[in-house]
């Protein structure tokens, strides 16, 4: 497997249909995508020694976060209403030469800088909201 350039981290919005349509939400120069598992300690008086005993079920997560430019309208008022309206929207995040990652995520931060002197950037960050499957390529 070769590196990845990442600009070709996708992350992509659905529009809820019957069949669900993504688009791709901006042009986006900095991507993050991160895993999380909690841990479940069930250390008791009878643990072995008493070493610490965690469960094998954990509580499983993902937070997304990406800035970029506006890519046009549509993927803009896409944002837009996943936020204001507080939806849960399925999301697509393309990884290249790796899989997709997908599932309802909530946008829990919006962000818009426009700098007197150059174009308006967006900032978001997205938390899972459910079960997220993962397609290899």
């Amino acid at each position: 497997m070769t590196a990845q350039r990442g600009k070709d981290l996708l992350i992509k919005i659905g529009d809820g249909g019957s069949p669900e349509n993504f688009t791709t939400v901006a042009g986006l120069r900095a991507t993050m995508l991160a895993f999380n598992a909690t841990t479940i300690d069930v250390t008791n008086s009878d643990s072995a020694d008493m070493w610490r005993e965690l469960l094998a079920a954990g509580i499983k997560s993902a937070s997304i976060s990406g800035s970029g430019v506006f890519k046009d309208a549509a993927s803009d008022a896409a944002l837009r209403s996943a936020f204001f309206n507080q939806t849960l929207p399925d999301w697509q995040i393309v990884i290249p030469s790796f899989g997709t990652v997908a599932g309802p995520f909530k946008m829990t931060a919006l962000q818009y800088d426009g700098p007197y002197d150059g174009e308006l950037k967006l900032s978001l960050s997205l938390a899972s909201a459910g079960a997220l499957t993962f397609t290899a390529m």
